[in-house]
C-alpha cells in the first residue's frame, strides 16, 4: 500500500494474469485429485473441508460416463476473475485477479479448453458454494454437449420439436431461453437442420444437462417464473438424461427416487 503526495491512502492496484498464463506457470503444481482431476489454489485459503465440498462432492456425483468422456481436468480456484474486453474465445484472454473487477466484466467461472486438457477457474471470494456447483457443473456440462452422439441428439431435438409443437413456453436457463425466442421470432422450420435451431438444440441440451448433473449433486429447486420451462417437458428432458448418463450408485435424480 503506498501514501500518496497528498498524504490520503491509495489502494494498491490488482495484480492480474491471464488465466492461460497462470494455467501454464502453475501446471507442474497441481495438485492430483484423482486419475482425472487435479486442482490448485492461490490468493485463497482452502481447506480440507472446503476442498469436499468445492470438489470432492460434485466430482463424486457425476455419472460415471459422463466422467469417461471427460478430458483431463484442472480446476483452479483464485480470488476473482476478470472478463477478457478483447475478441479472444472464451476464457482465451480471461484475467485472474486480487481484486473484483468492476460491472459486467466481473465474472465468476471461465474455462480454457487446451489440446491436452481443460482448465475451469473459479472465483471463490463472493460466490456461493450453490454458485461454485452451477458453474461447476455447466462447464462439464459445455464439454459433454459439445461430443454428444448423433442418436441421442437427436432423440433431444425430438423432444424440442414436440414442445415448439405444442407451444410450450419457457426454457431452463437464459442462453436457452434467448436462443428459442430467436428461432421463434425467425420461423425458422424446425423439421430440417437450420442453423438456428441448432444453435438452440445443443444450448438447451446444455442447460438441460446443467440442471439435471447439479440436481444429482444438490437438493436443488427450480423456482417457477414466466421463463421457466413448464415441469411436465422438463421431466421428460430429465428422464432421458438419465437414460444416457445413468448417475452413479447410491444417488437419485428425482425426490420420488429418494
Amino acid at each position: 500500500m503506498g501514501i500518496s503526495k497528498s498524504g490520503r491512502t491509495k489502494a494498491p492496484e490488482a495484480a492480474k494474469v491471464t488465466l492461460r498464463k497462470f494455467a501454464e506457470d502453475f501446471r507442474g503444481q497441481m495438485i492430483p485429485f484423482d486419475s482425472k482431476f487435479s486442482y490448485f489454489f492461490a490468493g485463497v485459503t482452502l481447506h480440507e473441508e472446503d476442498v469436499r465440498e468445492y470438489l470432492e462432492d460434485p466430482i463424486k456425483a457425476l455419472p460415471p460416463n459422463v466422467l469417461e468422456a471427460l478430458p483431463r481436468m484442472a480446476v483452479l480456484f483464485v480470488p476473482y476473475l476478470e472478463r477478457s474486453l478483447g475478441k479472444e474465445p472464451p476464457g482465451e484472454g480471461d484475467y485472474i485477479s486480487t481484486a473484483r473487477a468492476e460491472g459486467a466484466n466481473a465474472i465468476w467461472a471461465s474455462r480454457l479448453d487446451r489440446a491436452d486438457q481443460s482448465v475451469l477457474a473459479f472465483a471463490v471470494q463472493e460466490p456461493n458454494l450453490s454458485d461454485i456447483h452451477y458453474y461447476f457443473y455447466q462447464g462439464i456440462a459445455d464439454l459433454i454437449g459439445r461430443r454428444v452422439g448423433e442418436p441421442v441428439e437427436e432423440e433431444y431435438a425430438t423432444l424440442l420439436r414436440e414442445e415448439l409443437k405444442a407451444n410450450v413456453h419457457g426454457e431452463v436457463d437464459e442462453g436457452s431461453w434467448n436462443l428459442k425466442q430467436e428461432l421463434i421470432e425467425s420461423e425458422a422450420p424446425t423439421t430440417r437442420r437450420s442453423k438456428v435451431f441448432l444453435e438452440y438444440l445443443r444450448q438447451s441440451y446444455v442447460d438441460t444437462l446443467t440442471l439435471y448433473l447439479h440436481g444429482i449433486c444438490c437438493d436443488i429447486d427450480v423456482e417457477p417464473g414466466p421463463r421457466q420451462l413448464p415441469s411436465r417437458p422438463l421431466r421428460k428432458r430429465l428422464e432421458l438424461l438419465a437414460d444416457v448418463y445413468p448417475p452413479p450408485k447410491d444417488y437419485a435424480v428425482f425426490p420420488d427416487e429418494g
